[in-house]
């Protein structure tokens, strides 16, 4: 019998790319994978992968291979996370992608939380400004800021956030007077900052009617694709931009920025957890979404 093992590892050096890193992930040498490798070649019969001096390429029978290689380990892991679930012992790996930003003001600290409850359980966190493709990168977990488009995802939602526009004191001085800054037409002599992730915002102006507070508009001085910087650009006084309250709480006890446009109501921005609707959630996945959405109603609480 074919071992799980060398389907294992097999897989890791496709998703590494080379021995030497799938050695370093699965914590092996590398003439470890490289003697289980050719064992399962020799075992299925077949050539899974052409090997050079600078890359692997996989031939027709090994992309064929790596696709059931998948769903075999995949229902292996399902068949353990099951047999498990009684017991309520998360185990194996569980990984999640999220913006750097949310990640490190507001996930980190519970996913430690949630690390502490199931210390035999392995949490792999990638961090991007841009969403990740679940499937083809492997993650179990996604989490999403702002609205969704339209896909083959599940949401879930864990936490709501209000928007806010702000600028930095030293670009509202510009202004003549302070009660301009919350004047549409006197805040558009400013300069803008554009972020093309974020859609634009709906707002309801003080006489109720509905407008749209451009994230990218096509005079933006500045333009960005991470939240991180769009925050530095508007605390360096760079233009006036929209950014989640979590993001720059400490900014505006601090007088670092400004809220204008006091009188606009603007709409909160939602949290999600995503993961595909072609799978269904492992106990990993559901765990951590219950956790994290208990989390996050504790911390508004404590903040109320």
């Amino acid at each position: 019998m074919v071992s799980l093992d060398r389907f294992d590892i097999f897989r890791a050096v496709v998703e590494a790319g080379s021995l030497t890193a799938a050695a370093d992930r699965l914590g092996l040498s590398r003439a470890v994978v490289s003697f289980n490798l050719k064992r399962l070649e020799q075992e299925l019969g077949v050539t899974l992968l052409l090997r050079s001096t600078r890359h692997l390429a996989l031939t027709e029978a090994g992309e064929q291979f790596l696709q059931h290689c998948v769903q075999v380990l995949d229902a292996a892991q399902a068949a353990i996370d099951a047999a498990r679930r009684d017991q309520h012992q998360l185990q194996g790996v569980l990984r999640l992608t999220t913006t750097p930003e949310y990640a490190q003001l507001r996930l980190i600290p519970a996913l430690e939380a949630f690390r502490a409850r199931h210390p035999a359980l392995q949490l792999h966190l990638s961090t991007s400004p841009a969403p990740a493709d679940l499937i083809p990168e492997r993650f179990d977990l996604a989490i999403r800021l702002g609205r969704l488009p339209d896909s083959g995802l599940h949401a879930s939602e864990l936490e709501r956030h209000p928007l806010c526009a702000v600028a930095a004191p030293s670009l509202l001085a510009r202004l003549p007077s302070a009660d301009a800054a919350d004047d549409p037409v006197q805040l558009g002599t400013l300069p803008r900052l554009g972020y093309p992730r974020l859609a634009d915002v709906p707002v309801v102006a003080p006489d109720g009617s509905d407008a749209l507070f451009a994230t990218n508009p096509g005079n933006a001085v500045v333009r960005v694709d991470g939240a991180s910087s769009l925050r530095a650009f508007a605390v360096a006084g760079a233009g006036v931009t929209v950014l989640p309250r979590w993001l720059i709480d400490d900014d505006l006890a601090q007088d670092r920025l400004r809220p204008v446009l006091r009188q606009h109501r603007f709409p909160q921005q939602s949290v999600y957890a995503v993961y595909p609707h072609s799978t269904q959630p492992s106990p990993k996945v559901r765990q951590l979404i219950d956790f994290l959405r208990g989390w996050f109603v504790t911390l508004s609480l404590i903040h109320i």
